[in-house]
Formats: structure tokens, C-alpha cells, sequence
């Protein structure tokens, strides 16, 4: 993933509430979201190069992300998939804290990453580009390409709209358009990240859409009070254009 915004024990009919786009090559082949075979009590999408996955969750209650963290590409490479993080937590037991304390010792061995990693009761938080591990508190958050709630444009945007949608009933759909914004940063705003100027324009928006690079996905998820879980997946070609959805509603 590569923008998220996400309510944690917030809204008062869903402990948490989260929203993100995953922008990637449109040359990487991947499965849209679906429950996995080899691991039937997961609903994810796959990165079919590495096997996987940069957001899902499972019928016990626990769910994970993982987002790029933004560097020069000789500095963001590493010997393991990033998303293989994700798909070790759903497909395994450890508490969310304890998880994110072993990732963060062997973080060495990846490219850039900021990793959510939750359950029903916490949600924890690590980088292996300075920060954390950490449970989260309650709050509204948001997550890019930099560390935690880095104040991007395009993430205080997203936030600011995500937190007054909050206020109705948080309807994957009405989530979904807050990160269908494809308003470009003025260049004064950009950050400054050392891919070089055309590449910080391309990026700056909530949904990012060119030929090579761009929103490959956007994907809902949300835990109820009452024990259900729902997660919505949205999908568009290089064009921006959208080619399929995919709604999942389980009991936890």
C-alpha cells in the first residue's frame, strides 16, 4: 500500500475502520483479493512475483499492512519481500506487539517498510526506517510512503476527509471516494524524498494514475462491535479506469 488513512477504536460501530490505495508497477502481476487456498481463513489480495500481499485479514479477528517507505531505489531494495510480512501475521499466532517487536529485529533484511499488524484488541506499528515498534493508541491516522502521520499533502487531505466521513456510517463506497482524489501537491508542497522532481508530481496525489506506474487497487476494511468483519476491494487498469470489485463479509 501506499496511502492509508484508518480509524482505531474511533467510530463507535467499528473498532476500526481502514482505507488504502496500493500503487504499483502495472507490469507486476497480482490476484485480486479472495480467500487463499493455502491458507483458507484469509482474505487477502497476492503479489504473484513474491507471494505476498500488502493488506488482508482473517476469520480470527487479525490484519495487517504494509506500506513502502519512499527512498532512492538502490537504498529501498532488500533480500525478502515486504509482503511476506503480512502474510506470516494472518497466517500465524503471535500478539500483534510481539510480532511487531520481532520484525523490527530483523528489519535489516527488507527494503523500506512501515508494517500495521492488529487483532481485535491492538493494533501495533513498526518501521524499520527509525520508528517503533508501538501499540497505537485510539485515533485517526495516516500512513504513506514516510513514517507514521508524516504531515504529505495528500495524507492530511485524505485524513481530514476520511475523519468527516467518520461522522456518518463509513460506508466502504463514500470511503472509497475520499482516495479517488487525483489532485497533484503544488510543487512547493512536495516532499522532497530523492527520486527527483517528476517522480514527487507523480506521486503527490491521493490516486496516482500514469501508463507505468499508478493505483492499482483501493481496499476497505472493517471490524464491528458486533463481531463481522467486511472487506472491499476496488481495482483499475493503467488508465485509472475501473475493472472489478470484490466485497467480503465474514464473522470473526
Amino acid at each position: 500500500m501506499c496511502l492509508l488513512v484508518f480509524a482505531w477504536r474511533s467510530h463507535p460501530g467499528y473498532p476500526l475502520v481502514l482505507a488504502g490505495n496500493r500503487d504499483e508497477f502495472h507490469d507486476r502481476p497480482a490476484a485480486p483479493a479472495d480467500w487463499w487456498e493455502d491458507a483458507p481463513d484469509v482474505v487477502a489480495g497476492r503479489d504473484l512475483r513474491a507471494g505476498g500481499t500488502w493488506l488482508g485479514a482473517n476469520r480470527r479477528g487479525r490484519f495487517a499492512v504494509v506500506t513502502n517507505y519512499r527512498e532512492p531505489m538502490e537504498e529501498g531494495r532488500g533480500p525478502r519481500s515486504r509482503g511476506e510480512l503480512v502474510a506470516d501475521f494472518l497466517a500465524g499466532d503471535t500478539p500483534p506487539g510481539d510480532y511487531a517487536g520481532e520484525v523490527g529485529a530483523r528489519g535489516h533484511a527488507y527494503g523500506g517498510f512501515n508494517l500495521l499488524v492488529g487483532d481485535t484488541g491492538t493494533l501495533a506499528y513498526v518501521s524499520n526506517r527509525g520508528r517503533g515498534p508501538e501499540i497505537l493508541p485510539p485515533g485517526i491516522y495516516g500512513l504513506s510512503n514516510h513514517l507514521l502521520d508524516t504531515p504529505w499533502p495528500k495524507l492530511e487531505r485524505a485524513r481530514a476527509r476520511f475523519t468527516e466521513t467518520l461522522g456518518d456510517d463509513a460506508e466502504p463506497g463514500a470511503v472509497m471516494q475520499i482516495l479517488a482524489d487525483r489532485t497533484p501537491a503544488p510543487d512547493e508542497a512536495l516532499p522532497r524524498t530523492g527520486i527527483g522532481l517528476e517522480w514527487e508530481r507523480l506521486l503527490s496525489p491521493a490516486f496516482i494514475s500514469s501508463p507505468l506506474y499508478g493505483t492499482r487497487c483501493t481496499t476497505v476494511l472493517r471490524l464491528s462491535a458486533a463481531g463481522a468483519a467486511d472487506l472491499s476491494e476496488r481495482r483499475f487498469d493503467a488508465e485509472g479506469r475501473t475493472t472489478g470489485e470484490s466485497r467480503f463479509e465474514f464473522r470473526i
